[in-house]
C-alpha cells in the first residue's frame, strides 16, 4: 500500500464519498487510488468549482468535502472555493498534489509556497512526507469537524503519493467539548426578559449545526415574541409561522430594520457576525444576550448582557424551559409588517421580473426541494422572499460572497440528495463564470434545472452604482442574445412571461437530465427591493 492508497482508505473510512478535481500529473497517483475504491473523483471544470463542490458536500453532510489541484495555477484557483469553506464555515479538506520533495524549495516551473497561499484561509495548513501521511489526514479530519468546522490544507507532494504506507501511529486527540452553561444562559434571558418591553430573537450560521434548532420554537411562541434570521438561517425555524418577521440585511432591509429597531432585547441563537455585524442592524445601545459556540466581538455601541462561547445544544434545551415572561408584543404587529413585506418585494414591473419568476419556481418545487442559489442581485431578493420551513433546503455563500458558487453547490446537493429535486438560480453574470460545469452535470447526467436570472446587467452593482449616484459604467453585460439549443449539451428553454417560465420549469423537471432555463426579467424592478 502507498500512501495514496492510505489515504483513500482514511477517506472511505471517514464517510468520504467524492473528490472533486482536476488531473495533472502530480494527481494522477491519488485519481489511481480513487478508482480502486468506492470513493469517486469527479472531474470539473475548474478546481474553483471542485472547491465550491466540496463546500456543499460539507455542509449538507457534516462530513469533510474533498478537493483537490494541482501545483502552482490548480492552488490558486483552488483558493476562491476554499475561501467560502472558510468564512461560511463548512469541513473541507483541500489537497494540494506538489512537485516532489527534492524540488519544494527551488524555483521551478508552477512551484509557489502552497502553504503561505492557503494559511490565511484554513484552520491549519499540514507538509505532508513519506512517514506521516496517515497521521496527518487523520487529524486533518478532526481539525475540519471540530466547531467551527471549516476547511484544513494539505500539501501532497508526487513522491510522498506514491511511497511506501507507513500506518498512522500517533492518537488523535478529541475534539475539545464546549462548556455546558446553560444553567447561566436561562437565568441571563430570564432576567432579560424580566426587564425587556419588546425581546426579539435571532438565529444565524451557528445555529445550522444546532441539532435542538427544533427546541427553540416552543420557546418563542410560549414568549410571545418575534424571530428574524440571517440568510444562512433561513428555513431552520419555520418561515410559515406567525412570528417570522423577516431577514436582516437583505431585500427591503430598511423595513425589517424598522421593526427590529423597535426592541430592546436581543436574543441571539447561534448567531455569525460572519454574515453580519451586530453594528449593522443593531439599534445603538440595545441589549445583547449573544449565545453561540463563539463569543462576539465587541464593538461600538454593542451592549452585551451576556456574550459567551459554550455548547449551543445544552444551551438551546435550557432556553426551551424558560417560563413565560410579559412583554408589549401586539401579535397583530407581526401579520402587519410581514404582509406589508411581501407587497413591497414585489413591486410593479413593467416586465417580466425576478419576483415573479421565484414565485413561480417556488410553488412547484417540493417543499423538501433544494434551491442553491449566486451572488448577485438575485440573492438579496431571494433571502427576504423565498419562504421554507425546512432546514438545509437553501444552498447559498453569505460570509464569503463568491460569483460562481449556485451551479457547482446545486450539483453537490443532487450527489448528495439524489432522491430530492434540486435547482439552481444563478444570474447572467455567474452563470458566464461557471457555465462550463454544465458538462459535468451532462456526464452525471444530474437532473438539475439551472434557471439564469439573464437581464443583460450585472444587476447588484448596478444598483450600488444607482445609489451612490454614478454613471452607469462597467455593469452592463449586453443586450441578451435569443437562448441556444443547448449550453454543453444541456438542452436550454427561454421565458419571457409568467406563463412561458412556468412551462419551462415543467419541462426542466420532466426531463431527468441537466437543463438550462434562460428567465429575461427586467432589471429595473431590482431597484425597488434590494437596498430598500
Amino acid at each position: 500500500m502507498n500512501n495514496s492508497d492510505l489515504i483513500v482508505r482514511t477517506l472511505e473510512q471517514a464517510g468520504v464519498r467524492w473528490v472533486f478535481g482536476v488531473p495533472s500529473g502530480p494527481v494522477l497517483p491519488l485519481i489511481d487510488a480513487l478508482r480502486k475504491s468506492s470513493v469517486q473523483f469527479v472531474l470539473t471544470a475548474s478546481e474553483t468549482s471542485a472547491a465550491f463542490m466540496a463546500t456543499a458536500v460539507g455542509y449538507l453532510t457534516g462530513v469533510p468535502g474533498v478537493c483537490v489541484s494541482t501545483v502552482g495555477p490548480g492552488a490558486t484557483n483552488l483558493t476562491t472555493g476554499v475561501g467560502c469553506a472558510w468564512l461560511d464555515r463548512a469541513p473541507v479538506l483541500a489537497i494540494t498534489c506538489n512537485v516532489a520533495t527534492p524540488w519544494l524549495e527551488r524555483r521551478i516551473q508552477m512551484r509557489i509556497d502552497h502553504h503561505t497561499l492557503f494559511k490565511p484561509l484554513t484552520k491549519a495548513t499540514l507538509a505532508c512526507r513519506q512517514s506521516n501521511v496517515g497521521d496527518l489526514f487523520a487529524q486533518a479530519i478532526a481539525t475540519a469537524t471540530q466547531e467551527p468546522p471549516g476547511p484544513v490544507h494539505l500539501d501532497l507532494p508526487e513522491d510522498v503519493a506514491q511511497a511506501i504506507a507507513v500506518e498512522p501511529g500517533a492518537q488523535i486527540p478529541t475534539a475539545a467539548c464546549l462548556p455546558d452553561l446553560s444553567s447561566e444562559v436561562a437565568r441571563a434571558i430570564t432576567d432579560a426578559l424580566n426587564h425587556a418591553k419588546r425581546p426579539l430573537l435571532i438565529i444565524g450560521l451557528t445555529f445550522t449545526r444546532c441539532a435542538a434548532y427544533r427546541n427553540l420554537l416552543p420557546f418563542i411562541e410560549r414568549q410571545t415574541i418575534p424571530f428574524v434570521t440571517t440568510m444562512h438561517g433561513k428555513g431552520f425555524l419555520p418561515e410559515s409561522h406567525a412570528n417570522f418577521a423577516g431577514v436582516i440585511g437583505r431585500a427591503r432591509r430598511s423595513d425589517v430594520k424598522k421593526f427590529t429597531d423597535q426592541a430592546d432585547l436581543i436574543i441571539a441563537v447561534g448567531y455569525d457576525p460572519i454574515e453580519i455585524n451586530y453594528e449593522e442592524w443593531v439599534r445603538k445601545g440595545t441589549s445583547i444576550v449573544h449565545v453561540s459556540t463563539e463569543a462576539a466581538e465587541s464593538g461600538d455601541g454593542l451592549h452585551f448582557l451576556w456574550n459567551k462561547a459554550c455548547d449551543l445544544n445544552s444551551a438551546v434545551d435550557a432556553i426551551s424551559a424558560i417560563a413565560t415572561a410579559n412583554n408589549q408584543w401586539w401579535p397583530q404587529e407581526f401579520h402587519n409588517h410581514l404582509d406589508d413585506l411581501k407587497k413591497a418585494l414585489r413591486p410593479k414591473a413593467a416586465a417580466f421580473a425576478a419576483h415573479q419568476a421565484l414565485d413561480i419556481l417556488r410553488e412547484k418545487l417540493p417543499a423538501d426541494g433544494i434551491l442553491a442559489y449566486d451572488v448577485g442581485a438575485h440573492t438579496h431578493q431571494i433571502a427576504s422572499q423565498w419562504r421554507t420551513d425546512q432546514a438545509k433546503t437553501l444552498l447559498a455563500t453569505n460570509g464569503w460572497s463568491s460569483m460562481g458558487y449556485a451551479m457547482p453547490s446545486a450539483y453537490a446537493a443532487k450527489l448528495v440528495h439524489s432522491d430530492r429535486a434540486v435547482v439552481c438560480v444563478v444570474g447572467d453574470g455567474g452563470f458566464q463564470m461557471t457555465a462550463g460545469e454544465l458538462a459535468l452535470a451532462r456526464r452525471l447526467n444530474l437532473a438539475v434545472p439551472v434557471v439564469v436570472l439573464n437581464d443583460g446587467w450585472l444587476g447588484l452593482m448596478k444598483v450600488k452604482q444607482e445609489r451612490r449616484n454614478y454613471p452607469l459604467s462597467g455593469v452592463r453585460l449586453g443586450t441578451p442574445p435569443e437562448s441556444p439549443a443547448h449550453y454543453f449539451g444541456a438542452p436550454c428553454r427561454s421565458a419571457k412571461s409568467d406563463e412561458e417560465f412556468s412551462r419551462a420549469l415543467d419541462w426542466a423537471f420532466s426531463l431527468g437530465g441537466p437543463s438550462v432555463i434562460e428567465a429575461f426579467v427586467d432589471a429595473e424592478t431590482y431597484s425597488a427591493t434590494v437596498f430598500d
